[in-house]
C-alpha cells in the first residue's frame, strides 16, 4: 500500500518518539489533531483529515485515553530516512 508524502513525514515523527495529541468536543468527536515531536515542537503538516486517514488505515493508535503514536504496523509501512542530528 502506498503512502503519501505527508503521511510519510508524519509517521517518520512519530516513530522518532512523538506523539498525536487530540481535542474533543462536548460530545466526544475528534475537532483537532496536533502532531507534536520528541522534543515538544508543533508540526504543521499533520491535519484533521490526514490524521483520519492514519486512524483508519491502522498506523496510529491510543492506548487507554492517552495521545495517539505508532503502531508495529505503521513502523513496518514508514520508510527509513537518514537523521540529521
Amino acid at each position: 500500500m502506498d503512502i503519501s508524502r505527508q503521511e510519510q513525514r508524519v509517521l517518520h515523527l512519530l516513530a522518532q518518539g512523538g506523539r498525536i495529541a487530540v481535542e474533543k468536543d462536548d460530545r466526544g468527536h475528534i475537532v483537532e489533531a496536533r502532531c507534536v515531536t520528541r522534543e515538544g515542537w508543533m508540526f504543521s503538516g499533520c491535519s484533521l483529515s490526514l490524521f483520519r486517514k492514519l486512524k483508519r488505515r491502522r498506523t496510529i493508535a491510543s492506548k487507554g485515553g492517552g495521545p495517539y503514536r505508532i503502531t508495529e504496523l505503521g513502523l513496518a509501512r514508514v520508510r527509513s530516512q537518514p537523521d540529521n542530528r
